[in-house]
């Protein structure tokens, strides 16, 4: 009865990871796609994927390689980027169950993303098989898409590859223009990530500030003063909550 139980549950996170798994193939596709088209090979997109599994890292990460940059550079740009996994795991630690084990949850953060914190953060407790086969199907998903478009990029046209390798940027801006619309925080922080990389690109004096550092350098000034002129009301949000 455990066993099927165990099973049960498996099967059950891989079905809610199914969703993921489908938007990631679209994601990462075009991550293979841009990655393929500034010089890296399909193996090399490939590897990144499948050790990273971050969008916003790995897409930073690229332009930092080929440009030479060093390793602090990179560990560092990676480590500002991806400061909110070690959040969300921290919170996602209270769901889990007796039977996830530290071991268990090292892999479990390491495919940690946004959309499996949400589905899993819906659920009361969480077990390590449900886990398992929720982190299973992104990965898949992410790994695969990644692979198809690195390979799509090396056969396809050079004008559709160009049209392509866009796409993730514009997924990203999909993301930020929803909120930045609702909330006068987000808004500010877009704005002074936007003219500071502006600053860092056009003004002579900047321009020569590798790209690692100017995200790692706008990602702080921004998020810093937006927490600094919007704080978060933590009492009037638990009101809202009762």
């Amino acid at each position: 009865m455990k066993k099927e139980l165990k099973e049960n549950t498996f099967l059950k996170g891989i079905t809610d990871g199914i969703p993921i798994c489908l938007g990631y193939l679209s994601v990462a596709f075009a991550f293979g796609i841009f990655t393929v088209s500034n010089g890296l090979t399909s193996a090399e997109a490939v590897l990144i994927s499948m050790t990273n599994v971050t969008s916003a890292g790995q897409l930073a990460a690229v332009p930092i390689m080929l440009s030479g940059g060093t390793l602090f550079e990179l560990a560092l740009s990676q480590f500002i980027i991806n400061l909110r996994y070690a959040l969300m795991s921290v919170s996602l630690s209270q769901k889990l169950d007796k039977s996830v084990g530290l071991i268990d949850r090292f892999w479990i953060a390491f495919v940690n993303t946004d959309e499996v914190f949400a589905v899993a953060s819906s659920k009361k407790e969480v077990s390590k098989g449900y886990m398992f086969g929720l982190i299973l199907t992104p990965y898949i998903g992410w790994s695969a898409g990644t692979a198809l478009g690195a390979v799509a990029g090396n056969i396809l046209p050079a004008i559709i590859i160009s049209a392509l390798g866009v796409a993730i940027y514009g997924m990203f801006i999909a993301i930020v223009v929803p909120p930045a619309r609702e909330n006068k925080s987000v808004l500010f922080c877009v704005v002074i990530a936007i003219v500071l990389s502006c600053i860092f690109k056009f003004v002579p004096v900047f321009s020569k500030v590798q790209s690692g550092f100017v995200i790692i350098i706008c990602s702080i000034i921004a998020s810093t003063l937006a927490a600094i002129l919007f704080p978060v009301d933590t009492e009037k949000e638990e009101r809202d909550e009762l």
